[in-house]
């Protein structure tokens, strides 16, 4: 497990925790630098995903290792975490366990998608075979690259850098990802004391992932943005912005009334 720290070294700490088959690099790189201004940024990178030559384990084995560094260098504490897509499931189940302790717990516009072992199994089978032969050719390499410009807005260095994740990891890392993750289940109306849940909500992913956000945690503060799924990393400045402002809001956002501060 790879933890940088960079940023603003008097500011609150934010942690990143990237979504599936990427690296914090690949997947905060258009928003590091300002992230970085106002916040004490903890950047992570998975087993699997961090140069080394180990392979992701699960869910909860990689949830355990972030538990025990925030333990460790914050005894115990951070003032915010983002997850973009699939690391919302980190940051909901370090939410859920109750073993540390967040502020702001803010979800970039996850899917949360839960199945049994015979689903997550088929559905890994059918799935990372597809992300990972992205870049098996130069013809599919221009197909994906394409196909990120016109769906995400990406431009091309972008989705170059998109595409290089899946094919730099190893494929065995990618399964474990995205298996163990349909497998790591939230419970129903989840509620900590002094936790603020938040929600980037990309109203294009459609109405079904509003109602589950709303299912798994009691009144979650949830901003919706006309975008695809996570496009404020990958689109353009009119994505960005309003989103880098709402995580400002999230940070600053006051407890209720009666809650420590």
């Amino acid at each position: 497990m790879q933890f940088d720290e960079m940023g603003n070294k008097s500011g609150k700490t934010l942690m990143l925790l990237p979504g599936t088959a990427c690296d914090y690099q690949t997947n905060f790189g258009t928003v590091l630098e300002r992230l970085g201004e106002k916040y004490h940024l903890i950047c992570v990178n998975y087993d699997g995903f961090d140069g080394s030559d180990r392979i992701f384990p699960d869910m909860v084995t990689v949830t355990e290792k972030i538990e025990k560094y925030i333990r460790d260098n914050y005894n115990g504490k951070i003032d915010g975490a983002i997850g973009s897509s699939l690391g919302s499931s980190f940051v909901g189940q370090l939410v859920q366990r109750e073993n540390i302790h967040i502020d702001h717990a803010i979800f970039g516009s996850p899917d949360l998608d839960q199945s049994g072992k015979f689903s997550a199994w088929l559905q890994s089978k059918l799935v990372v075979p597809l992300l990972t032969g992205f870049t098996k050719n130069e013809k599919r390499k221009k197909k994906t690259r394409e196909k990120l410009k016109s769906f995400f807005e990406m431009n091309d260095e972008t989705a170059d850098r998109f595409m290089g994740c899946f094919a730099k990891f190893s494929p065995e890392s990618i399964k474990n990802e995205y298996y163990t993750d349909l497998l790591t289940w939230l419970r129903d109306d989840i509620h900590v004391e002094n936790t603020k849940v938040h929600f980037i909500y990309a109203n294009k992913m459609g109405e079904k992932y509003l109602k589950r956000y709303k299912k798994y945690f009691r009144d979650p503060d949830i901003r919706e943005f006309d975008m695809q799924h996570e496009q404020w990393l990958f689109g353009g400045e009119q994505y960005t912005a309003p989103v880098l402002t709402a995580i400002d809001e999230f940070m600053e956002a006051c407890k209720k009334k009666g809650e420590k501060q």
